[in-house]
């Protein structure tokens, strides 16, 4: 579920069932043209699946962080803070292109880096990990 498309009274009916904040971040640095702009964009959209899809209505995607900054960690860190204080029980970030130290980033439950796990796990057992991953977050 997008955070577009909940109002008030039905976040009071439904924060029990989506305990789960997913937050994008894109990784773009300033030094992208429009069309690799776009398609870094089309590449989140297309991981964030793996988690919207297979588990819609207990997850909610905030709106993302688009640019990487000297202190994306501490800023990160900070929002996976307040988004557990609002009612999440758990914040995941997930990034395609960009990078992010889950060491750093230690108020988030799970940091997912597609492209460091294209290097370490063969593409098409992606959406397996990830899913796993989810819902071994949910049994702890």
């Amino acid at each position: 579920m997008k955070f577009s498309e909940m109002t008030q009274d039905s976040w009071a009916e439904l924060q029990l069932y989506l305990d789960t904040c997913l937050i994008p971040f894109t990784g773009l640095t300033g030094n992208h043209s429009p069309a690799e702009a776009t398609e870094a964009l089309e590449r989140l959209r297309d991981f964030l699946d793996l988690i919207e899809g297979p588990f819609k209505g207990r997850v909610m995607t905030y709106p993302a962080f688009h640019f990487a900054f000297p202190e994306m960690s501490m800023a990160l860190n900070t929002i996976c803070e307040q988004l557990k204080r609002s009612g999440f029980k758990y914040v995941v970030i997930m990034t395609s292109d960009g990078f992010l130290d889950k060491d750093k980033i230690s108020s988030a439950d799970l940091v997912f880096n597609r492209s460091q796990m294209v290097e370490e796990i063969n593409e098409a057992k992606i959406a397996g990990y990830v899913g796993g991953k989810i819902r071994e977050m949910w049994k702890n």
